[in-house]
C-alpha cells in the first residue's frame, strides 16, 4: 500500500507558489523574494520553494512568465515616459520682488524668460532617485543572486549528509543479511551432516562413527 509523503507538495500549493512568483515577476521584485513569501505561507524553506518552481511547476507556466515579463516592460516604460514628461513641462516658478523694504506695498510676478524654464526641484529629485534606483538594479540582482547559491549549497550539503546516511544504513542492513544467511547454511549443513552419521560398536564395545 502506497504512501502520500508528508513534505508532498499539493496541487493548490504549486498554484499559490506560481501565482506569487507571476506577480513578483509583473512588479519587479525577484524570485527569491518570492520563494521567501511563500515559504513563510506555507511553512517551507525559501529553498525548497525554489527547487519545487525550477524542477517542477516552471515548466508549466512558460506563457504566464513571458506575459508577466512583457508587463512589466510596459510599466517602466510608461513609468519613465511620465516622468520624463513632467521634467519637459516644469511649473513656472514665480518670483516676487519687494520693492519697498519697510513694508510690502506692491508685489510684482515676475515670469522667466521663454528660453530658460527650469524644472522644479521634486521633480529633478525624482528623475536622479529613478537614474539611482536604475543602476542599483544589478548590483541587487548580484547580492539577490549570491544570497540564492550560498541556500542551495546548504541546501546540497544537507542533502549530501542524508544520502551518506543512508549509504552507512543501507551497507549495515546488508551486512547483517550475509551473516545471517551464512548462519542460516552453517546450520542446514550441520543438521544434513548429523543427518548421514552412522554409528556401529567396535570388537571393544565402543561406539564409533562410520564415515
Amino acid at each position: 500500500m502506497s504512501s502520500t509523503r508528508q513534505d508532498a507538495w499539493t496541487a493548490d500549493e504549486d498554484l499559490l507558489l506560481a501565482e506569487v512568483i507571476l506577480r513578483n515577476i509583473r512588479e519587479g521584485g525577484t524570485q527569491l523574494q518570492a520563494f521567501e513569501e511563500v515559504g513563510r505561507k506555507l511553512s517551507r524553506t525559501s529553498a525548497a520553494c525554489g527547487f519545487r518552481w525550477n524542477s517542477h511547476v516552471r515548466k508549466q507556466y512558460k506563457a504566464g512568465i513571458e506575459h508577466a515579463k512583457k508587463q512589466r516592460k510596459e510599466a517602466k516604460r510608461n513609468s519613465r515616459e511620465s516622468k520624463e514628461q513632467q521634467l519637459e513641462t516644469p511649473k513656472q516658478p514665480v518670483v516676487q520682488l519687494l520693492e519697498d523694504s519697510q513694508s510690502v506695498e506692491d508685489v510684482q510676478s515676475v515670469q522667466p524668460n521663454p528660453g530658460s524654464s527650469i524644472p522644479e526641484f521634486k521633480d529633478v529629485l525624482a528623475y536622479l532617485e529613478n537614474l539611482y534606483a536604475s543602476a542599483g538594479n544589478s548590483a541587487n540582482e548580484y547580492e539577490q543572486a549570491l544570497v540564492r547559491i550560498r541556500e542551495l549549497e546548504r541546501e546540497n550539503e544537507r542533502l549530501l549528509k542524508e544520502l551518506n546516511t543512508l549509504e552507512e544504513d543501507y551497507q549495515a542492513l546488508m551486512s547483517i543479511l550475509d551473516r545471517a544467511r551464512k548462519m542460516a547454511a552453517d546450520k542446514e549443513e550441520a543438521a544434513q551432516g548429523q543427518h548421514k552419521a552412522k554409528f556401529q560398536i567396535d570388537k571393544f564395545g565402543n561406539l564409533e562413527r562410520v564415515e
